[in-house]
């Protein structure tokens, strides 16, 4: 997987990324009680989403998510939100980072992964984790 986000990447966008990894999770007991004050008891399964990463000097972000065979690219500002729901999560995570007093600058990424979409293993918390 590793080798193929880095031959995408170079691809799109003719340089080289930063790679990072973030496993999938099982909640043991605990399902949707963290973000509630509960009690939960997660584990890291052996399964991943991977991306490649790089700053790209714009004020723009620019994803290809390899399993949907999909691109898009969006501004930071609220009003630049895209219409693809998978491209949400990365632009939330920009959004909230902006919000709390981060700075976010543009950049490309390219990920994939092995974590089942919509099984409850939390493939998008493994793609958020990594922006």
């Amino acid at each position: 997987m590793k080798e193929k986000i880095i031959a995408l990447f170079k691809e799109r966008f003719g340089v080289e990324p930063v790679m990072y990894a973030s496993a999938g999770r099982i909640n043991l007991i605990g399902e949707h009680t963290d973000y509630n004050g509960g009690f939960v008891f997660p584990g890291a399964i052996d399964k991943c989403i991977m991306a490649g990463i790089k700053e790209n000097g714009t004020d723009k972000v620019r994803v290809y998510s390899a399993d949907l065979d999909a691109y898009t690219e969006f501004g930071l500002n609220e009003e630049d939100k895209p219409a693809e729901q998978w491209a949400c999560y990365v632009f939330g995570v920009c959004r909230e980072t902006i919000k709390r007093g981060g700075t976010v600058k543009g950049f490309d990424a390219v990920f994939a992964g092995n974590v089942p979409l919509g099984a409850g293993l939390s493939s998008s918390a493994a793609l958020e984790s990594q922006i």
